[in-house]
């Protein structure tokens, strides 16, 4: 009886979060321990902010950079005065915790992440061709997801068409940059304080040729060339009291006479039943995405270069579905010339296309409704608001439990999901996507919320 009790009290939960989930899925935004450091050196003291708004900076370790170099690795924490906690890596711009209350008042950390700097290093982007790592909350570049066969052609201003290429590390692909990219990065670091918020703003500077290796180098058995152009990036991560994780972006083209290409987003691995929930608890979690068309990919995950309707297919989550309710479905047509099986990427790892924005769509700081997840059981709703023209929805399909979490728990399949907001993937050999690429001297803005309630 009160197992029966306990299932109805969830449904009728579910149901109010669903309705109320439902009535903003086209529109109106939702206003609404820590992990020990891999050092006992000291934490500096935390600074207080306005409206009960703090921020503090503490060692977190050392780490050899992009170049080999040893530093220190930095964690900042930020916290509202709604019990919300957010904590940044200096070691690749990396969201590694974000403890959010429940509806209770309960609070748990809702990403994936790992304990020590160590297993960051080893796990989360390893300079290891073919190992792509995880990418748990880091911060990617200089192309975030895929280019076909880590190639793509550029005009370069009084040159001409310029072939470049660049690591492979996923099977024939490069993936998040290629072997080295930003989650490898230690960034510079600075906090920054604002009307109503606290954070802290992140800088690197990529150079020109980044990623070029010799021939014979892991991913390059010709050689790579690298990106062209070197490329200021700077990353602002910021924290108000209506529990919006805000992350902006800036980079800025430094040379006078090369284009570039460049694709930026956050990796971090969303569970709003908490990180250490059971294995599979992701599945159960309403998803719905602001998307009628998605991108039918190839057997090694590259778009076919087109656009289709996710109407009649599983990739259809316009109204709020369970995550994992059509996750095992190979039967349907998927509006593609060949029958476009989930099973290639063992589960959902596709670019959607967000529909054009509205008045209805349209969120905090003018921005864009991407997607929206629902948890039953901790009421939690996670609201996606972005500038770009797409997301990827990636359900941690390859996590296969010989990872262990911040909270000492194995991750494995179905443990979360992402919400990558970005370009789309190999844009720039598919002259039908938005253009990825960046311009002599000039600099790319962008911005995506993360905002949370219960």
């Amino acid at each position: 009886m009160h197992e029966i009790g306990r299932q109805r009290r969830l449904r009728r939960l579910a149901i109010t979060g669903l309705a109320a989930m439902v009535a903003i899925a086209i529109g109106g935004s939702v206003v609404a321990t820590q992990a020990r450091a891999a050092s006992t050196s000291p934490a500096t003291a935390s600074r207080p902010a306005s409206a009960g708004l703090s921020i503090s900076r503490q060692f977190f370790g050392f780490a050899k950079n992009q170049n080999g170099v040893t530093q220190a690795v930095y964690r900042y924490t930020l916290r509202n005065n709604r019990g919300m906690i957010v904590q940044i890596l200096t070691y690749g711009a990396t969201t590694q915790s974000i403890y959010v209350p429940d509806r209770f008042g309960r609070r748990a950390d809702v990403v994936l992440g790992f304990k020590t700097l160590q297993d960051y290093v080893t796990y989360n982007s390893p300079p290891v061709a073919p190992t792509t790592g995880v990418y748990f909350g880091e911060t990617v570049g200089r192309y975030a997801n895929r280019i076909a066969n880590g190639k793509f052609t550029l005009n370069q201003p009084g040159v001409g068409p310029v072939t470049y290429t660049i690591p492979v590390n996923n099977g024939p692909n490069s993936l998040h940059g290629g072997i080295i990219g930003f989650g490898n990065y230690i960034w510079s670091d600075q906090p920054v304080f604002g009307p109503g918020s606290v954070g802290v703003r992140m800088s690197i500077t990529s150079p020109n040729n980044d990623q070029s290796y010799p021939a014979g180098s892991p991913g390059c058995p010709s050689g790579c060339t690298g990106y062209p152009a070197a490329l200021k990036v700077t990353v602002t991560f910021t924290l108000n009291n209506a529990n919006q994780y805000r992350i902006s972006y800036k980079a800025t083209n430094l040379s006078s006479n090369l284009n570039t290409v460049l694709n930026l987003t956050n990796h971090s691995y969303f569970n709003l039943a908490g990180e250490s929930a059971p294995p599979g608890s992701a599945y159960g979690q309403y998803i719905m995405i602001n998307a009628n068309k998605y991108s039918p990919t190839n057997t090694v995950q590259i778009p076919l270069g087109y656009n289709v309707s996710v109407f009649g297919t599983p990739f259809n989550f316009t109204t709020p579905f369970p995550m994992g309710s059509r996750i095992t479905d190979v039967s349907a047509n998927f509006n593609a010339p060949v029958n476009q099986l989930l099973a290639p990427a063992q589960g959902y790892d596709h670019n959607w296309v967000l529909n054009p924005q509205t008045p209805a769509t349209t969120g905090p700081g003018g921005l864009n409704l991407a997607a929206r997840a629902f948890d039953a059981g901790s009421g939690r709703l996670l609201t996606v608001w972005t500038d770009q023209p797409g997301v990827q929805f990636y359900t941690s399909n390859f996590l296969t439990g010989t990872l262990v979490g911040i909270s000492g728990h194995s991750y494995r399949q179905g443990a979360a999901y992402t919400f990558e907001t970005q370009h789309f993937p190999n844009s720039p050999n598919q002259p039908n996507f938005p253009s990825t690429e960046l311009g002599p001297g000039k600099t790319f803005n962008s911005t995506t919320i993360f905002a949370f309630a219960s």
